[in-house]
């Protein structure tokens, strides 16, 4: 999909045809489309196709005509149905007074700015929508970090208060994936804002460089937040895995302290159940001699019963 925009008095609006000034937006573009941006504007359709790739990595690469900025930006999806993050690339390329965005999918840090509620958002201005579009992505890679804490705060209560299933281990796995994820992507997209620091080739106003130093700061927040979550959720799964074996040792304290108790009527009913002469089994010709034993077995259970549960074995 093709879509061309341009400000104008602080207004995003779509259009038809490549102006100067203009953003054009490329996502899961079709070959026919990529094909008509390399010709028109001279660009190397390696380059162009790259952010479609999405084992590419995080970089600045500078061509006599255009230039491009490689980052990647965070994406919540479905995955083993169930709700997972991850990052994609997105591919920012300068030529001719023109800024070209090209992404495998519909992202929202780049649905922020077509909402046009960005301040100092301008198409014109390239430079510093490069640096508003990594600002804003830092900014949803933070959102993303906190839903992806309220979840293990979810598996953590649940594992409390002795619900804890498979799947909760799972999901506990997941999210320190997407934690790998984010904090391997946002350490790229730092390594390219050093970069950009140094960037002088295109022309900046006075103000971008304050843009600048926010997404710095931004994308040095997210990445603290993101080691900072990965250190939880390993003390959340050390949490777990306690829980579980405690709650393991207890059933097998229960089990065995009920084993014990039965094993007293087994033993004496097994004795009298032997085949020998009756008159050498005590109580055998006593009257009443069967309830007799049997308040004998139920009296040495209840003592051991209580003896357990004096010492906390029960």
């Amino acid at each position: 999909m093709k879509k061309i925009y341009r400000t104008d008095e602080n207004v995003i609006t779509e259009r038809t045809v490549y102006e100067p000034g203009s953003w054009i937006n490329l996502i899961a573009p079709t070959r026919e489309e990529v094909n008509e941006i390399a010709m028109h504007f001279d660009i190397d359709l390696v380059d162009l196709r790259a952010a479609l790739d999405e084992e590419e990595s995080s970089r600045v690469q500078v061509e006599p005509n255009y230039t491009l900025v490689l980052i990647d930006v965070p994406l919540e999806e479905m995955r083993n149905n169930r709700q997972a993050y991850t990052t994609i690339p997105l591919g920012i390329i300068l030529v001719d007074d023109i800024i070209i965005t090209v992404c495998s999918k519909e992202n929202n840090v780049l649905n922020i700015f077509l909402r046009n509620v960005i301040k100092g958002f301008s198409t014109k201005k390239t430079m510093r929508f490069v640096y508003l579009i990594i600002l804003k992505s830092g900014s949803v890679y933070q959102s993303y970090l906190r839903l992806i804490d309220k979840r293990r705060t979810v598996i953590e209560k649940r594992a409390i208060e002795k619900e804890t299933e498979n799947t909760d281990l799972i999901d506990l796995h997941e999210l320190e994936s997407n934690l790998v994820y984010f904090s391997t992507s946002l350490s790229a997209n730092m390594l390219v804002l050093e970069r950009l620091t140094r960037f002088e080739r295109l022309k900046q106003y006075s103000e971008d460089k304050d843009y600048l130093d926010d997404a710095m700061i931004e994308n040095r927040q997210a990445i603290e937040m993101a080691n900072i979550y990965r250190i939880i959720i390993n003390g959340t799964r050390e949490l777990i895995s306690t829980i579980v074996n405690n709650r393991l040792n207890n059933v097998m304290k229960l089990l065995t302290s009920l084993t014990l108790v039965m094993s007293i009527p087994t033993i004496i009913s097994g004795i009298y159940g032997m085949n020998v002469s009756g008159k050498w089994m005590p109580l055998s010709n006593t009257p009443y001699g069967f309830y007799i034993i049997v308040f004998g077995i139920v009296a040495i259970s209840i003592l051991v019963l209580i003896t357990l549960r004096r010492r906390k074995m029960l």
